[in-house]
């Protein structure tokens, strides 16, 4: 079974991520071990206390972990506009009734990668600043770890900037050292993640629901469209998060290339943007990780909603 440990902003694809792999854990598919929160679609406090309330919704008792307030070398920059003032599309749920742990998330990210050595999974939905704290408190960290699916970055596109994602853009410098640490990596950006996404047509067995719980997820999923559709002009909800978690348990989800990875810090134009050589040689250094570039969107499309309609249904 995998061992799981999250590392998120909790905003709202964060938050349907948690539904789906909540789901997958009732099934007896995946163990997740904990959760550690960072600064990046709201500021830390919010993401903690976010964090805390879905898995309360969830009827899971997953330990939170308070992480880094702000990247590495640069002031925090959220994203109201996209996931609400709470980060949960301003539905302002009630505080959770659990506080988060007394562990900060480099203590939780270590203690765990020592229990469960060789066989961690962590999937990072959020800035990489938590795991690069870790790593340079203790550069074995990566000897330690199974495997590391992140979500952020791209090969073609951008969406902070013509060619940086927002969760390597928030923090380049420690996606820097996340990406030379030598742990085995999967990063599942924006090429695959602007390929799976829900259309208003796409909700129809959760409208029919129609309970409680059905439109508390209705509207964040609703916000975040009505986001989408003011920055781009389309009113879509894109599965960015909850997708690199079904890469976690079913890999071949996506197809992928194993390159060398690397993060631009100083271009005016391009801070941020994950370089990715594709030119059949390495010159820049070893191929250091998978990258996304095809997905199987309708099966992923199907998996997560069916996650939440379960949950819906209880209600």
């Amino acid at each position: 079974m995998i061992k799981l440990l999250l590392d998120v902003d909790t905003g709202i694809d964060d938050a349907l991520a948690l539904f789906y792999l909540a789901h997958a854990q009732k099934k007896g598919e995946i163990e997740i071990l904990g959760s550690t929160t960072v600064g990046g679609n709201v500021e830390v406090g919010q993401t903690t206390l976010n964090t805390l309330k879905i898995w309360e919704m969830l009827e899971l008792d997953i330990p939170v972990a308070a992480g880094a307030k702000q990247p590495l070398m640069v002031p925090l920059n959220p994203a109201p506009y996209v996931h609400g003032d709470d980060g949960l599309g301003n539905t302002f749920l009630p505080a959770p009734k659990k506080g988060p742990s007394e562990e900060s998330a480099v203590e939780m990210i270590l203690r765990l990668s020592h229990e469960y050595a060789g066989e961690l999974t962590l999937l990072t939905t959020a800035p990489l600043t938590n795991i690069a704290v870790a790593l340079l408190h203790d550069p074995d960290l990566a000897k330690r770890i199974c495997k590391v699916v992140i979500m952020g970055g791209s090969v073609f596109t951008g969406n902070v900037s013509a060619v940086a994602e927002a969760n390597i853009a928030n923090d380049p410098e420690a996606a820097r050292i996340v990406f030379r640490s030598g742990m085995e990596m999967t990063l599942v950006g924006l090429d695959v993640t602007h390929e799976v996404y829900w259309e208003e047509q796409d909700l129809q067995a959760l409208v029919k629901i129609a309970n409680e719980r059905s439109a508390f997820l209705l509207q964040i999923i609703g916000f975040i469209s009505t986001a989408y559709e003011n920055l781009s002009g389309w009113k879509r909800c894109v599965l960015h998060d909850p997708l690199a978690a079904g890469v976690c348990l079913f890999p071949d989800l996506v197809k992928c290339e194993k390159r060398y990875v690397d993060v631009e810090l100083n271009g005016e134009l391009t801070r941020g943007m994950t370089v990715v050589d594709r030119r059949g040689r390495t010159p820049l250094g070893e191929e250091n990780m998978q990258v996304a570039l095809e997905v199987d969107a309708e099966r992923f499309k199907t998996q997560l909603m069916e996650s939440l309609l379960a949950w819906a249904r209880e209600g």
